[in-house]
């Protein structure tokens, strides 16, 4: 097997990507580089690591064949430029950047290095995702014309209590909303999985956006994305529904519209429908994010050169751009109507 090294230890790391790494068949999970110490220790003790560092040269040096880069995405470009000078592929994790500059550039130093660099969208390998496009590849709705995404949540919520026990901001829902908020960071697999079923690139796009509280970026925002095929998909994202409710829900759906039917999904209840003039089917999927398959790829694109299902780096730098780009143009629109 193959050695792996992952860079940052969060909390998508320590339910995701750390229990995927130490379960595959294909990846030794070999070392972390964690700069706090505390969670360096603990990701250790709990993965069973054999080597942990806070030293980003000791980290490179100790016998890894690839790196996944699962850090803050003000992280990436230095994560990213680091692997380059040490030889390694990389899995980095979605938003690619903060920039479409800087993803230029990690995409610039992995080229230049002779590595490739591919983005960490792991929605692509849900089960649910993978029967939708393999429905679609079948014809099974004829051509498909719309898409219509809905993932609005509380991002854990409004609150949390620090250790006195007093009432604070929610430290990884704000981050997130510094960050660029909910089209930056949950948007942009929307973008990606429209790209990747419909085929077809985004020639025009247009956001639109509201605020519950006053970050820079809106918490609830919508973007229309016009493919080169004709086809359209709006995407509704929210991190303020239900974000103060003692008894929070959420709403997770796809609808892909297409000449001669429907295909629907509920994440909240797993439900997956087809919808046609040969009647209704439905399938059974599992939900969930698929860390492993998301290695498994990583490891035969790397074997093999062939992506396969795996989103490229070019595929991470778009997704951003659209994303970024659109709360940018949001923001700018609330300010223009402030004058």
């Amino acid at each position: 097997m193959k050695r792996i090294g992952l860079m940052g230890c969060g909390i998508v790391a320590g339910y995701g990507h750390l229990p995927a790494l130490r379960n595959s068949n294909v990846w030794e999970l070999h070392a972390i580089f964690e700069p706090d110490p505390v969670r360096r220790a603990a990701a250790q003790e709990k993965f069973s690591v054999p080597h942990t560092f806070d030293e980003l040269d000791a980290f490179f040096g100790s016998g890894i064949d690839a790196v996944a880069v699962t850090s803050p995405a003000p992280c990436h470009l230095e994560n990213v430029h680091a692997a380059a000078r040490h030889g390694k592929p990389v899995l980095c994790e979605k938003p690619l950047a903060m920039t479409e500059d800087e993803a230029r550039e990690m995409i610039a130093a992995m080229h230049d290095a002779g590595l490739p660099l591919f983005t960490g969208f792991t929605y692509r390998f849900g089960s649910e995702a993978l029967q939708i496009k393999q429905l679609l590849d079948q014809g099974a709705i004829g051509v498909l014309r719309t898409l219509r995404f809905v993932y609005i949540w509380n991002c854990h919520g409004r609150y949390e209590l620090d250790a006195n026990g007093n009432r604070i901001e929610q430290r990884r829902r704000e981050d997130r909303m510094l960050e660029g908020g909910p089209m930056v960071d949950c948007g942009v697999h929307d973008i990606d999985l429209a790209r990747w079923w419909t085929g077809s690139e985004i020639v025009r796009f247009h956001g639109m956006g509201s605020w519950v509280q006053d970050y820079e970026a809106p918490d609830h925002v919508w973007v229309h994305m016009d493919h080169a095929n004709g086809a359209h998909t709006m995407a509704e994202l929210s991190y303020s529904y239900c974000h103060t409710a003692k008894e929070p829900v959420h709403r997770y759906i796809y609808d892909v519209i297409g000449t001669d039917g429907v295909i629907r999904y509920d994440g909240i209840t797993g439900e997956l429908e087809l919808r046609s003039a040969e009647g209704t089917r439905t399938f059974e999927v599992e939900r969930g994010k698929n860390f492993g398959a998301l290695y498994d790829a990583f490891a035969r694109a790397i074997e093999t050169g062939d992506p396969g299902n795996l989103a490229t780096a070019e595929d991470g730098l778009i997704a951003t751009r659209i994303a970024r780009k659109a709360t940018e143009d949001i923001i700018a629109a609330r300010l223009d109507n402030a004058q």
